[in-house]
């Protein structure tokens, strides 16, 4: 199938690349081989407008074909690192060397003294591209992604909160510096405070558009800090919801209150009606919490990485 290359242009776009995601994800069963809707939010609402990691325009790529339907999207997370979405119907070798091709001109993280380095993700089972990646000189090494699923059909236990504490959703803006202050606490516990830059970027993940308040949940200390929290991203369409991020501030932690607040979050999808759960993980303490909450079944993305 002869398809064309272009850039992301406008918010248009923005909408297309979520359908196709979308499509792509039912078309491989549900499996994490391409990325979900709220993960490309993520990446826009956060690493984009609150990190500041480039534009979309600069960062996305979309093939077509003749008729004018998305065959593929190539785009960048963090500096350097690229993901290949495609759609099963149209993905083949030569498209695939095209995109990575396209990565390697556009999307690789300089080096000192002229050179490149690109990080390509690629799914531990596709051999296909596996062979792609190691011809044009990658090598892969690197920590994985654990794209982890759970069936909600399985018994979800009402988790023990420890003595003193609270689990319930986030409530009015309010509270949106307590819970940036949590976040930056526990993903930051060896950084200096005075490193804190404030609180309003929380106000960007809200205005993703799969944000739900009362899907935002958080573990309340004695003392009225949040202790804990885990964001859940609920797709209607697909019936997914998906854990990015959760953490548990330092002081608190190996209280289950991690556990404890994906339970809640798990007892909420359900009744919304969601089929299935994912969340990812990349450490012995994520993936140990992840499993004892039943996220056991995971397809493994791994990075292979060159220089140029």
């Amino acid at each position: 199938m002869e398809t064309t290359v272009r850039s992301y242009r406008d918010e248009d776009d923005y909408w297309l690349v979520r359908a196709f995601l979308r499509e792509v994800f039912r078309l491989n069963g549900g499996r994490e081989l391409s990325w979900q809707v709220y993960r490309f939010d993520y990446w826009r609402w956060h690493g984009i407008e609150n990190l500041g990691r480039g534009r979309l325009e600069d960062s996305v790529f979309i093939w077509e074909t003749l008729h004018g339907q998305i065959a593929a999207v190539l785009n960048r997370e963090g500096p350097g690192h690229v993901f290949l979405q495609v759609h099963p119907d149209f993905g083949t070798r030569e498209l695939e060397e095209e995109m990575i091709t396209v990565a390697e001109r556009y999307l690789a993280r300089p080096l000192p003294e002229g050179r490149r380095k690109l990080i390509v993700w690629v799914d531990s089972e596709d051999g296909v591209r596996q062979g792609i990646v190691a011809r044009r000189g990658y090598a892969g090494g690197g920590e994985p992604e654990y794209q982890r699923r759970r069936a909600m059909s399985m018994p979800i236990p009402d988790a023990p909160v420890a003595e003193g504490y609270t689990v319930r959703a986030l409530g009015s803006g309010d509270e949106l510096p307590a819970r940036s202050w949590a976040s930056w606490r526990a993903f930051h516990p060896d950084e200096p405070d005075d490193r804190y830059e404030g609180w309003e970027w929380y106000r960007n993940i809200q205005r993703a558009p799969l944000y739900r308040r009362d899907l935002d949940i958080v573990a309340v200390a004695p003392s009225g800090e949040f202790a804990a929290f885990c964001t859940i991203w609920f797709d209607d369409v697909t019936r997914t919801g998906s854990f990015e991020p959760v953490g548990t501030v330092p002081e608190h932690r190996r209280r289950g209150l991690g556990k404890a607040v994906m339970y809640e979050g798990l007892h909420r999808l359900r009744r919304l009606g969601a089929d299935v759960a994912h969340v990812g993980s990349g450490s012995p303490p994520a993936h140990a919490l992840y499993a004892s909450v039943g996220f056991t079944e995971y397809d493994l993305s791994e990075p292979w990485f060159n220089e140029f």
